[in-house]
Parts: structure tokens; C-alpha cells; sequence
């Protein structure tokens, strides 16, 4: 079987993109999901994204972490989607398209995604760390000297023991400013660190907000792959109009045999 691919990134975030609105991709067949995100066997991908048609939206998003597995909602990859589909053709520079947590607008601006995300009822704040679901679930933690943190381990240590089999996707965040952070993130599913996730940067920036550290409702987070922007409006019902904005750019496109 020959698929024809592209690859793109967000931030470092980086996506196998199928067209499959011929349904002819066999996505439930998580072993070669997994093989075609595989660095050194594969394409390389933190996930693997399909686009098909939606009888009511633009199109459907249907995404897998690097396991194999279908994952939730993915911030970078729905703005990399985005970017997909404008090139395809199926869409201008405005769109609703489907997700696993619902519609999603999103507007495309000289390069610029900008993703609507998911509504953020809750935010659980502990002593060390705030937990929320941004689309997925996501730990946040201030740490000191980010730059040398071991992420990795410390990650991977969070996402298990802390979270059990279904884990928690774990950022470390440092302030830069009153309304900058950079964060490092571990990713259950990629099950190591990515050089950028999207709701993380979006859990990021509504929990500094929530716990004081920002008064900011624009936030600027800076990721190992890049910079991203968080936009939001709180309510006596949690955050909404919350917005992750940044570029998604077309890294290559090509043919593998399976």
C-alpha cells in the first residue's frame, strides 16, 4: 500500500497529515499509525492527523498520538489541520471544522492560526501545582531554572504516579514577565517531551491567570519549538473565548510504502 503524506509543524509540534476523505486510509490500524510516527522506522511525528468530510462542518479532524492510539483534543495539530485543509482547498481563512471535544472555529491570518479552544470550567489548584482539561489533561507546575529541568524524568515520574494508566500531560512553567511564560512539556502518548503542545500552552496561560501570576487575559508562552499567544475572557463560570493562536507551516509532503 502506498500513502501519500504531508508533514507539518506548529511550534516544533510536528504531524503526519493524510487526506482521507476517501476513507481509504486504514486509521484503526493503530501498529501502522504508530510505524509511520516512528523517528527512526517511519515519517517521524509527535501524532498523526486524518482530515475527512463532516456532513455539517468544513471537515473532521480525527487525530492519534505517536502510540498509535486516537488521543483527545491537540491544540497544535488542530491548528496544523487548519492550515491542511486551506491548502487543499476545502477551506478559506475562516472555518468550523469537527473534533472529538466538538466544533471549532478558526481563522488563518498571514501564516497565523488562530484555533478556538474548548470552554475551561474548572481549574483544581494545589500547593505545588494546578490541574485543568484544556481538550486534554494537563498538570501545571512553576519550577526554577527550566532551562537545565529534567523534564523527561520528572515528567514521566508525574504523568504515572501521580495521574495512574490514564495519565496527565505534565508542563513546567517559569515566568518570563507579568504576562509571559516559557514551559516545557512532557506528552502522554508521544510519552516524552515535545518541543511544543498546544493545550498545554493554553493550560499554562489560564493557570498562571487563575492562580495570580499573570492579571493578563493576552498571554504569551514560549515553547522550545516557538512562541505561541493565549487569548481569554473570564467568567463567574470558569474561562471561554479562549483562543491559541500561532504558525503552522508545511514541512514536506511525500509517498511511503507499507
Amino acid at each position: 500500500m502506498t500513502i501519500q503524506f504531508y508533514k507539518y509543524q506548529g511550534t516544533g509540534n510536528d504531524f503526519v497529515l493524510i487526506d482521507n476523505r476517501t476513507l481509504k486510509f486504514p486509521k484503526n490500524d493503530a501498529n501502522l499509525v504508530k510505524m509511520l510516527c516512528d523517528r527512526k522506522f517511519g515519517i517521524g511525528a509527535d501524532g498523526l492527523i486524518a482530515i475527512e468530510n463532516d456532513d455539517v462542518s468544513d471537515f473532521r479532524m480525527v487525530y492519534f498520538n505517536a502510540d498509535g492510539k486516537e488521543g483527545s483534543l491537540c491544540g497544535n495539530g488542530g491548528r496544523c489541520a487548519v492550515a491542511f485543509a486551506n491548502f487543499l482547498g476545502i477551506i478559506g481563512n475562516k472555518t468550523a471544522f469537527l473534533s472529538v471535544r466538538g466544533t471549532h472555529d478558526a481563522t488563518i491570518d498571514g501564516g497565523q492560526v488562530s484555533l478556538h479552544m474548548p470552554d475551561v470550567p474548572e481549574i483544581r489548584e494545589k500547593k505545588e501545582y494546578l490541574f485543568l482539561d484544556t481538550g486534554s489533561p494537563h498538570h501545571v507546575q512553576v519550577v526554577n531554572g527550566l532551562k537545565d529541568f529534567k523534564v523527561f524524568q520528572e515528567g514521566k515520574k508525574l504523568r504515572y504516579g501521580l495521574y495512574g494508566a490514564n495519565g496527565s500531560n505534565i508542563n513546567f512553567v517559569e515566568p518570563l514577565s507579568d504576562k509571559a511564560f516559557a514551559v516545557r512539556t512532557y506528552e502522554r502518548g508521544v510519552e516524552n517531551e515535545t518541543l511544543s503542545c498546544g493545550t498545554g500552552v493554553t493550560a499554562v496561560a489560564l493557570a498562571m491567570h487563575n492562580s495570580g501570576r499573570t492579571k493578563a487575559n493576552v498571554v504569551d508562552i514560549e515553547t522550545p519549538g516557538g512562541k505561541l499567544r493565549v487569548k481569554f475572557e473570564q467568567t463567574q463560570e470558569g474561562y471561554n473565548e479562549i483562543y491559541l493562536t500561532g504558525p503552522a507551516t508545511q514541512v514536506f509532503k511525500g509517498e511511503i510504502e507499507c
